[in-house]
Parts: C-alpha cells; sequence; structure tokens
C-alpha cells in the first residue's frame, strides 16, 4: 500500500475520533499537525489538544495511537504531543466552523 492510501486511511480513522467537549471530530477541529509515514509504514502523529488541561489530556493520545495502529496499512504508531504552536479555533476546517456556528 502506498503512502498517500496510508495517509487518507489515517484521515479517515481521525475523523471517527471526537473531542468530548465539541462536537467534531479532531482532524477537522485542527489538533493533527502532521501525519509522518515512514517507508515500514511506521506513523508519527504530531497533535495538540485545544488546551493543555483538556479532560482528555491523557486519553485522548492514547486512544488516537490505538485506533490509528489499527487502521489498514500502518505497522505501527506513534503520538507526539506538543502545545507549540498553541490551537487556537482558526485552525479548524470551514467545515468544522460551520458546524460550531464560527462563520
Amino acid at each position: 500500500m502506498d503512502k498517500k492510501s496510508i495517509e487518507n486511511n489515517i484521515i479517515d480513522t481521525l475523523k471517527s475520533i471526537f473531542d468530548p467537549e465539541i462536537p467534531v471530530d479532531i482532524y477537522q477541529l485542527g489538533l493533527i499537525y502532521e501525519i509522518n509515514i515512514d517507508d515500514n509504514a511506521d506513523v508519527e502523529i504530531v497533535m495538540t489538544l485545544t488546551t493543555p488541561n483538556c479532560p482528555v489530556a491523557e486519553s485522548m493520545p492514547a486512544e488516537v495511537e490505538q485506533k490509528v495502529k489499527d487502521t489498514e496499512g500502518v505497522n505501527d504508531a506513534k503520538v507526539k504531543l506538543v502545545f507549540d504552536p498553541p490551537w487556537d479555533k482558526e485552525m479548524m476546517t470551514e467545515e468544522a466552523k460551520l458546524e460550531l456556528g464560527f462563520l
């Protein structure tokens, strides 16, 4: 499976994971900064949370890591949690902004 197909599968997986406080998936929210796939189909997801004090700060990265590991074409997955740059609502997709009434 090529990297683009794997990336598309990963994006589909990420769109199935929702922030518990906001009814929008983490991909549309802009919480995913990078999806890095190496030649062995090992994946690194660089992501953030809406705030460092997010109630799911411990469980969300673990959930993302497990679901990405279970994605077709992925050999292994790791999540790297970062808070720089800090998340803000401008990182959301147009669809997410519309859903939440920001447009």
